[in-house]
């Protein structure tokens, strides 16, 4: 205890976003919290894009999901992809900024403990093998280690493969981003015996379109998923 303290005063705790004194280890200052926008209240139960008014028990989907098709079967973020959020959401994609799991995880866990009952299996959306080898990690795959170690629940790193390099998304429009997805994506062959019958939650750090958790979920129930449900840091939505 005294050790600790010690430490702590020596290196007192920051703020993950600016680096300015907090109170708490891994947390946020005052004038970081408010301009992070936690999804809470009304949300979309397929994608977890906020929306107006009081859902009252009452389950919605917005706009988007009324017109496009998704095969997963509910989906939650944490975040939306704005201010604060996107500047964590890209220091932990561009930056090496892995000391911002813990932070991270928990607010994902604590944003889709709907979709953790039963026993379910954490699956991170996959990198193809050389991008993964230019950026030295999958962004995804270290929100899912970190998400098992809070959540308890059983975790497959490897559960899905890009079978082919494929170009960045950014700039993109919904409907390239699909064609490019298309048959990308697929189950690990030596892994289809934990995803069978198995109840998948899909990890990633941001949705935008769906492109990608759709061609996910296509790979999980070819191979024999019973239900998959998707959990994401930040969510791109309008008006965030």
């Amino acid at each position: 205890m005294l050790m600790q303290s010690l430490i702590q005063a020596i290196y007192p705790p920051q703020c993950i976003a600016c680096a300015a004194p907090t109170d708490m280890e891994h947390g946020l200052c005052g004038e970081c919290w408010p301009q992070t926008k936690f999804i809470t209240g009304t949300i979309c139960d397929k994608c977890g894009v906020p929306l107006p008014g009081d859902a009252g028990g009452v389950v919605f989907h917005c706009d988007d999901c009324m017109r496009i098709a998704r095969p997963w079967d509910r989906g939650r973020a944490a975040l939306a992809y704005a201010d604060v959020g996107r500047k964590l959401v890209l220091g932990l994609k561009h930056g090496d900024r892995l000391d911002y799991l813990p932070t991270m995880s928990r607010w994902m866990a604590a944003s889709g403990k709907d979709l953790f009952q039963g026993n379910p299996l954490l699956v991170p959306v996959p990198l193809h093998r050389w991008r993964l080898f230019r950026r030295k990690y999958n962004q995804a795959a270290e929100l899912t280690k970190s998400m098992g170690r809070i959540t308890g629940h059983e975790v497959c790193l490897d559960a899905l493969v890009r079978a082919q390099q494929t170009p960045k998304l950014d700039g993109k429009s919904r409907e390239e981003r699909f064609q490019i997805l298309q048959d990308v994506i697929k189950p690990n062959s030596e892994r289809s015996k934990q995803i069978q019958s198995r109840s998948i939650v899909l990890i990633d750090d941001v949705m935008t379109s769906g492109a990608t958790l759709a061609a996910c979920t296509g790979a999980c129930k070819k191979a024999g998923a019973e239900t998959v449900s998707v959990l994401v840091l930040a969510r791109v939505a309008k008006d965030t």
